[in-house]
């Protein structure tokens, strides 16, 4: 079940905004080994740098999640929106 200001959400939370750039890191990791095991010598540490930082905007991505945005939640502050 969608969350009653999904558009919203997909908008202005800080959440998707990590993840979707954490994708373009997963996107970009084997493009670069593809580039790299073609033309220039492999970098573990270039690697191992793409790892990290992809593993860290997901981490950051669950802890955006659970804290209160003003431009999401609005005044709900973790209260379930009421029936409409």
């Amino acid at each position: 079940m969608l969350v009653h200001n999904w558009r919203a959400v997909l908008k202005h939370a800080w959440s998707v905004r990590l993840m979707g750039l954490a994708l373009v890191f997963i996107i970009l990791e084997p493009i670069y080994n593809f580039v790299a095991a073609t033309w220039v010598s492999r970098n573990i540490y270039i690697q191992l740098g793409m790892s990290v930082v992809t593993g860290l905007l997901a981490v950051a991505a669950i802890i955006a999640r659970i804290y209160v945005q003003q431009k999401v939640s609005g005044d709900l502050n973790g209260k379930p929106p009421t029936e409409r």
